[in-house]
């Protein structure tokens, strides 16, 4: 990622004015569009939008703010830029941030993320022209970030691959064969030689950044598109020995796979809908981007008052094991996955005082009348609507609490393929709580 002349490092806390391009004219600082109108109208799916009043404790005080309940984007799968088709656990859809993202920025504004995961919001805004801000604890998720942003051509990925010396390989982990055929294997570990010594080298370009975002993608999963034998769906990888009971029921060998045939198919899906007019529009915000790893609560990278939308989903009360779902892509990078601590409470009190502490931080860095779309879904089986512990978070830490938009749909199959159904476990609806900065 390039760095605008005269643009101080990301290692400390900044003000808008050291950074000219984020200030904000007086013609762009215009009310939002009518949100509140649009969600009672809107119809696009063909049911009408269900009003109700969301309750939450404020300071002890008894307050409420209007929800607004509808399918808001569409359910079915595969509806945004092939760039998205990255996997990675409990992420939500392209279509969530581009819903809030159309409707409260303008092109050129940034949108962040604080928990940017797989990069979905980063990725999203970039592709509308906005500059994408994104942030996570995770180191994984710059690796699967900044690619996107600036994604190559299949020719050069194509030349890439075939200047490298697949045999090459200084390991071998024989505990690794429960998910791969040998020569398999020594593939996958010669392309984390490879791209360990240009790393430490400082030589690691676009083209590497690409290749090794495709093959954590494609380390294991569930169809020979993968590198591994059957295993779960890819954004989570199970134990060593959980893989050989699989292996076992299924009375299943790891096949031989072809690394590089399978990073190029990959890859050309990825490409698939990045048009000369997409690459125009990344390159027009790419070299303003902001991608840092650290707490959320705690990003110095991110400049103060420089952020026109937050479009976020934290982690849900240690719902999801985002280290120990992780454990073979650090592998692969060389990273110790029990040294990424990832902030997963699971009492509601504690998740509740986490949330503040991010909030307050987004409060700093959250431009005079920008906003805060706060995504949470339900937990416990829909008994807990996190919403009503958002809410006061939010307005502890100096933020105005506007409303509620409950996108309710059914479940896709990312979902059945894990075994849950509508109206049971996890989460059955997206529930994003938007506050307002003050001022602007």
């Amino acid at each position: 990622m390039k760095r605008r002349p005269n643009q101080p490092p990301a290692d400390r806390r900044y003000e808008t004015a050291e950074l000219p391009w984020l200030i904000v004219p007086p013609s762009r600082r215009e009310a939002a569009p009518n949100l509140v109108a649009d969600l009672a109208a809107f119809v696009e799916f063909g049911a009408p939008t269900r009003p109700i009043e969301i309750p939450f404790n404020n300071s002890g005080q008894s307050a409420s703010v209007p929800a607004f309940v509808n399918e808001f984007w569409t359910a079915r799968q595969r509806q945004a830029s092939s760039l998205h088709e990255v996997s990675y656990r409990a992420c939500f859809k392209p279509q969530l941030p581009r819903f809030f993202i159309e409707r409260l920025t303008q092109p050129g504004d940034v949108v962040y993320d604080p928990f940017m995961g797989r990069g979905t919001t980063p990725v999203e805004a970039a592709l509308l022209g906005r500059v994408p801000f994104g942030n996570d604890i995770n180191p994984l998720s710059t690796v699967f970030t900044r690619p996107r942003l600036h994604p190559p051509t299949l020719d050069a990925i194509a030349a890439r691959l075939h200047g490298l010396d697949l045999s090459d390989a200084d390991e071998c982990p024989e505990d690794l064969l429960v998910f791969y055929h040998p020569e398999t294997l020594r593939e996958i570990a010669a392309l984390k030689k490879y791209f360990l010594r240009r790393r430490a080298a400082g030589s690691l370009d676009a083209l590497d950044d690409w290749l090794c975002m495709v093959s954590l993608n494609r380390l294991t999963g569930h169809s020979p598109g993968f590198f591994s034998v059957y295993t779960l769906p890819p954004n989570q990888a199970v134990s060593v020995a959980a893989q050989r009971k699989i292996n076992e029921k299924r009375a299943q060998i790891p096949p031989r796979r072809e690394v590089v045939r399978i990073l190029l198919k990959k890859s050309k899906q990825l490409l698939g809908d990045v048009t000369p007019e997409t690459r125009r529009t990344l390159a027009s915000v790419v070299d303003r981007a902001r991608l840092t790893t650290a707490p959320a609560e705690a990003t110095p990278g991110i400049p103060s008052a420089s952020v026109a939308l937050v479009v976020t989903s934290p982690p849900f009360l240690n719902v999801v094991q985002y280290a120990a779902d992780n454990w073979l892509r650090c592998w692969f990078l060389g990273l110790d996955a029990k040294t990424i601590q990832i902030t997963s409470p699971t009492k509601l009190d504690t998740w509740q005082a986490a949330m503040t502490g991010v909030f307050r931080e987004l409060h700093r860095v959250v431009r005079p009348g920008g906003h805060v779309a706060f995504e949470v879904g339900e937990v416990h089986g829909g008994k807990t609507k996190l919403e009503e512990y958002v809410l006061p978070a939010g307005g502890a830490a100096g933020f105005v609490p506007l409303l509620v938009v409950i996108n309710d749909q059914a479940f896709t199959k990312t979902a059945n393929c894990w075994g849950v159904d509508n109206m049971s476990k996890g989460t059955n609806t997206n529930r994003i709580v938007l506050l307002r900065q003050p001022g602007g």
